[in-house]
């Protein structure tokens, strides 16, 4: 393994720029980086001047000493919307853009990356915990009908409490303003389960 400073000796070889201009580069005497190669001083390259050398290089700021950036899993920001309200007919699903998170959050919100779109929450059924506007992080593997779910009644696309009653599915809002809506277990299909709540501030 290289160490940082034969990495940026490396580096700066390639790129055909000697210590002494990335020094002044950075704005320090030109023997800063010649003595942080050679004599390890200083033992760690200050967070700016790290940045500034990765940037101009191209490269990963761990490359030069810095923490290696968490692994992102990219998750589907779809063009449908779950109506917390009184029911709203399903739009076509389009992809509008990727959003990123770590496989961490993912992890601990009980996500795999393969299972997880974000959809938008309208109306207000399902207030005050989910408010119109909210982005919904959704959990596709998860079709149990367990906590807040959003799915699909007919053309309908609901986001809602599940509540099984012998035969009938019980489809409940936060809202008491809603009364709980009855249905057929053949009306209602679980599209996954609510792990998220992305608010806008």
């Amino acid at each position: 393994m290289r160490t940082v400073g034969e990495t940026l000796e490396a580096l700066a070889a390639a790129r055909g720029v000697s210590l002494s201009e990335l020094s002044r580069l950075l704005g320090r005497n030109v023997a800063y980086l010649q003595q942080f190669v050679r004599r390890g001083t200083p033992r760690r390259l200050d967070e700016r001047d790290r940045a500034t050398l990765a940037q101009f290089f191209g490269v990963e700021e761990a490359l030069l000493g810095g923490a290696a950036r968490a692994a992102e899993v990219v998750v589907p920001y779809l063009s449908v919307a779950a109506s917390a309200g009184r029911g709203r007919v399903a739009e076509d699903e389009r992809l509008v853009r990727a959003e990123h998170f770590t496989a961490r959050m993912l992890r601990e919100a009980g996500v795999a990356p393969g299972a997880a779109s974000i959809i938008d929450a309208v109306g207000d059924s399902m207030a005050p915990g989910i408010l119109p506007g909210d982005r919904l992080l959704v959990d596709g593997g998860d079709v149990s009908g367990a906590g807040v779910c959003v799915v699909r009644r007919g053309e309908e696309l609901l986001v809602k409490r599940v509540r099984r009653e012998g035969e009938a599915i019980v489809l409940v809002s936060d809202n008491p303003a809603y009364p709980p809506l009855v249905c057929g277990a053949d009306e209602v299909v679980v599209i996954g389960r609510v792990r998220l709540l992305l608010r806008r501030p």
